[in-house]
């Protein structure tokens, strides 16, 4: 079994829009606007084995506001700047009630399997009250990058920092912490 991390799109690895202190997806190629240090951080865990799957939810394309084909320009833009093993998307909207869409764990399941990840020493990076949900819910150690946005989280995560840098840095740290111990 590996280890993955498991990485929300949206306040995570790029910059999220933010109106009225909620964030929302970029709804351009235009918009969609890499994170400082993004590229770095994840390079990082991909050189100490770790398997790194975007898991995110793109509503928007449910609601008429995206299509998939614009969903994919952003993920192949993303996959030219950043080391990723896999991309998940769930493009339902809340009312659809999915297994897949996020604060449910069915895509971090689903990598899970397809992966071969042990769930208990993966982890969840998220901005979002739902990714931390997602991740608790599949049984990994949560890490919530905290934008003060206008949403109150629903369950505590393991580890907050202000990037995904910063959640690297815990990351390396717990699993070089872990390995010393097997």
């Amino acid at each position: 079994m590996q280890r993955g991390v498991f990485l929300d799109r949206d306040g995570v690895l790029n910059r999220p829009v933010v109106r009225e202190g909620r964030p929302f997806a970029p709804t351009s190629l235009e918009q969609f606007e890499l994170l400082p240090g993004v590229s770095q951080a994840c390079s990082r865990l991909r050189e100490q084995g770790l398997v790194l799957i975007v898991v995110t939810n793109q509503p928007d394309v449910a609601r008429g506001v995206l299509s998939r084909e614009q969903v994919e320009q952003m993920h192949q833009k993303l996959r030219e700047l950043v080391p990723l093993d896999d991309i998940r998307i769930c493009f339902h909207d809340g009312p659809d009630r999915c297994d897949c869409r996020k604060p449910r764990p069915g895509l971090l399941l689903e990598a899970a399997r397809d992966w071969k990840l042990d769930l208990y020493e993966s982890f969840m990076v998220g901005d979002r009250w739902r990714d931390i949900d997602a991740g608790r819910a599949a049984g990994c150690r949560t890490i919530f990058i905290d934008y003060a946005y206008r949403e109150s989280l629903r369950s505590s995560p393991d580890w907050r920092v202000l990037s995904l840098p910063e959640a690297v840095d815990w990351i390396l740290k717990e699993a070089n912490r872990e390995g010393k111990e097997r």
